[in-house]
């Protein structure tokens, strides 16, 4: 799938990643955060169980499931609670 990823610097130089569907808008819920552009047209393989290098557990379920896959603060080193 192509998406468009996003992301925002945590602490100590950590970024969390947000991925949408190329060219939607990041969904309401999601779009009080402070993202900024990453990279556009991106072809990620989805329907792994998670794209390690951005933090994101099962993104085609979320995807499906809110519009959009996002990080799990937990797996991002120097942040608590959620994102």
């Amino acid at each position: 799938m192509r998406v468009d990823i996003f992301r925002r610097e945590e602490r100590e130089n950590n970024f969390s990643y947000l991925i949408v569907p190329e060219g939607r808008l990041i969904p309401a819920e999601a779009a009080n955060i402070d993202w900024e552009m990453d990279a556009r047209g991106v072809d990620l393989n989805i329907d792994l169980e998670s794209l390690d290098e951005y933090s994101i557990i099962q993104p085609a379920k979320q995807i499906q499931t809110k519009g959009y896959a996002i990080s799990t603060s937990a797996s991002i080193p120097g942040v608590d609670g959620h994102i």
